[in-house]
């Protein structure tokens, strides 16, 4: 437990009905019956109370006061918390107030969750998780983020922790006590395991980064030659004008992104420039502009989850060899200005079937919509497993499979559990397990003032 005490803002910053002010620490007790001018309340429940200024005897608000004595408290210490009128006044009295009762400072970002994952109330994947479902955005990132802070991820985790713990035991035991009489075949159990372990740890991470993509957004990148309508498209499914419409060839110049939620999961649309052989001669520094623009679009198309190719339906069926060449199994084609005329057969690109849409009056966008709404999800979900969510997950089990690969190569008892040894370690770092200090403070940096 730490010995000082610190307060914050606990609700969403801006206007309100109601706010929430938390205290954590040994001091919480004193600073609840300083500021309600009351005893502690009974022990999860919440009480009316007159909140004053322990100063100026100043009658701040009446609200609602709630005390958490530790370990059963969010943090696992003493915590009291203030719900208030969410009004700027009155959570700057409360604030004023509580600075002035001596022992208590403003906690930093992240420090409630921090206090929380060392007195033992979560794991760092928890945290993680916990971090995730604040700044979720989508359905489909709330279910994640959720599922990662009941622990889901973190059982997982401490399975193969445990099953490894297990199996360097038993190989020590057969280095330091060879002349015992130990059970025949210890050995070969222990390599056996670590084998298991090992093609377990590699289909987790064979899941083509989905818990990072759900966790980021999938992006989209909206590909065609100039004119076709990408931009114009980008704000129909965007239902706003989040890009230049313009007749005039070359207008996109730079990488428009669109953030979107399409059907719960989080995308990140790219509306990129014309693809052509090159800007139009003699335009001087705007030829250049456009040839940058082409050269980042096609470098963004390369980069995506998805690709959007869209061809102009006048021209039809006649394609753009520039926007065809990009077309594979992960593009979705789509032939524009249907309002115009029927597309004539074949409708269909490399083999991928076309989608005919009108971005001016709307015609076809809503299969269009289905039909993305698939191909994301088809990139965000897949195993029962739960999923890696952060870089550190997948660097840290990526080093204990290398150290099982090397566990099971190695030529000497010695060797293999020194190998599994580092293999336990990687995974401690993921929960926490071990020292983790270098990662604590980037990982609770992420937190907002208050949790």
């Amino acid at each position: 437990m730490r010995s000082d005490t610190i307060f914050a803002v606990a609700s969403a910053a801006g206007l309100g009905a109601s706010a929430m002010v938390r205290v954590s620490g040994p001091g919480a007790r004193d600073a609840l019956r300083r500021i309600s001018g009351r005893g502690v309340a009974a022990p999860q429940r919440l009480s009316l109370a007159t909140l004053t200024d322990p100063e100026t005897e100043e009658i701040v608000d009446r609200g609602l006061v709630a005390w958490f004595p530790g370990p059963r408290s969010f943090t696992g210490e003493d915590v009291a918390e203030f719900h208030v009128h969410g009004g700027r006044a009155v959570m700057a009295g409360l604030i004023d107030a509580l600075s002035k009762v001596s022992g208590l400072r403003v906690a930093e970002a992240g420090e409630f969750t921090r206090r929380a994952f060392e007195n033992g109330k979560m794991d760092l994947t928890e945290a993680e998780g916990l971090a995730d479902l604040v700044a979720a955005e989508t359905a489909a990132q709330r279910r994640q983020a959720l599922r990662q802070m009941e622990g889901a991820l973190g059982r997982v985790i401490e399975d193969w922790r445990r099953r490894l713990l297990g199996a360097l035991a038993h190989l020590e035991a057969t280095i330091d006590f060879s002349d015992e009489d130990l059970p025949a075949g210890l050995d070969h159990e222990v390599r056996s395991e670590a084998a298991a372990l090992a093609r377990e740890v590699a289909s987790h991470l064979n899941d083509d980064r989905r818990g990072e993509r759900l966790r980021d957004g999938v992006t989209i990148a909206v590909v065609g030659a100039p004119n076709a309508g990408k931009s114009s498209l980008v704000n129909h499914l965007a239902q706003r004008d989040a890009a230049i419409v313009s007749a005039s060839a070359g207008t996109t110049r730079d990488v428009v992104e669109v953030h979107l939620d399409l059907g719960g999961y989080p995308v990140v649309v790219a509306d990129t420039a014309g693809l052509r052989d090159d800007a139009p001669a003699g335009d001087g520094g705007h030829a250049d502009v456009e040839r940058e623009g082409i050269r980042r679009a096609r470098k963004r198309a390369e980069e995506a989850d998805v690709k959007l190719a869209v061809f102009d339906g006048c021209r039809w069926p006649s394609v753009d060899c520039h926007t065809t060449a990009l077309v594979d199994a992960n593009t979705i084609v789509v032939i524009n200005k249907s309002d115009l005329g029927a597309p004539a057969p074949p409708l269909a690109v490399n083999g991928n079937a076309a989608h005919p849409v009108s971005a001016l009056t709307g015609a076809g966008i809503d299969a269009l919509v289905d039909a993305l709404t698939g191909a994301v999800a088809g990139r965000c979900t897949g195993s029962a497993a739960p999923p890696l969510t952060r870089a550190r997950h997948r660097s840290a089990l990526q080093n204990c499979h290398e150290s099982l690969d090397r566990a099971l190569l190695a030529p000497s008892p010695e060797l293999c559990a020194e190998d599994l040894r580092l293999a336990v370690r990687a995974l401690g770092r993921i929960a926490g397990r071990v020292d983790v200090e270098e990662v604590l403070d980037v990982i609770f940096a992420e937190f907002c003032i208050g949790k």
